[in-house]
């Protein structure tokens, strides 16, 4: 639907709370060619766009983890750690020159903080990455301090608490705040912490989409404040 004249949207939810990768910013290409980078340097194949979807969404180590299984490579601890320090070196050498926003993302962004609704994201990504990131996409001025990585605590989603917490840095409870997400761990996590959830079905999952269980399914941010006014009538 097309959104206001005004620019708003009127809603009984205050936050929105967003995964990264897959949900906000398609950054595969990215990954794929850090992640590619590594692989070609420990003499093995490249891993297809396909197979990179599925590896995401558990955070960096275990992309290398399942990037080396996929090709039924020993996961040999001290080399899955080589690889993914070797990753990290190159991944934020260049995180964002190849990726891009999903359709209607910036819009929807803009509309929200129009309409007074705080935002958060909440990823497994390393910290560092997701802020590098968020800068270099000139999206930081939405979420402020609201952003939480996957090593920014001793716990990460699918655990309800790395979610709550994020909701706790927008300074908000759970009862106004609704999640957006592409993934098993996303709907997981948002169950747990008791909040619903709008999952995209344009992201990095190996379940399909309409079957992972969110309470509304979209296919761009256009139809994100459709999904929001279904949200409120269940």
């Amino acid at each position: 639907m097309a959104y206001p004249s005004s620019g708003k949207i009127t809603t009984k939810y205050k936050g929105v709370l967003f995964d990264l990768d897959g949900t906000l910013v398609d950054t595969l290409p990215d990954i794929l060619a850090a992640l590619n980078q590594v692989m070609v340097g420990e003499g093995l194949r490249v891993v297809h766009e396909e197979e990179g979807k599925a590896f995401i969404g558990g955070g960096a180590y275990n992309l290398i983890e399942q990037a080396f299984s996929a090709i039924g490579v020993d996961q040999d601890n001290q080399r899955i750690e080589n690889a993914f320090q070797q990753f990290l070196i190159s991944y934020e050498k260049d995180p964002t020159s190849r990726s891009k926003f999903y359709p209607g993302v910036k819009d929807f962004l803009g509309t929200l903080q129009l309409s007074g609704i705080k935002m958060g994201v909440c990823t497994n990504k390393p910290i560092g990455l997701t802020r590098k990131i968020v800068s270099e996409m000139a999206i930081e001025h939405y979420f402020g301090n609201a952003i939480l990585g996957g090593d920014s605590l001793n716990i990460r989603k699918p655990n309800p608490e790395h979610v709550i917490r994020v909701i706790n840095l927008m300074g908000m409870q759970t009862n106004n705040v609704i999640m957006v997400g592409d993934s098993e761990t996303d709907v997981k996590a948002a169950r747990g912490a008791g909040i619903p959830i709008v999952v995209v079905d344009y992201g990095y999952t190996s379940t399909p989409p309409d079957l992972l269980g969110g309470d509304a399914l979209i296919s761009s941010f256009h139809e994100l404040p459709d999904a929001i006014r279904i949200l409120e009538t269940q």
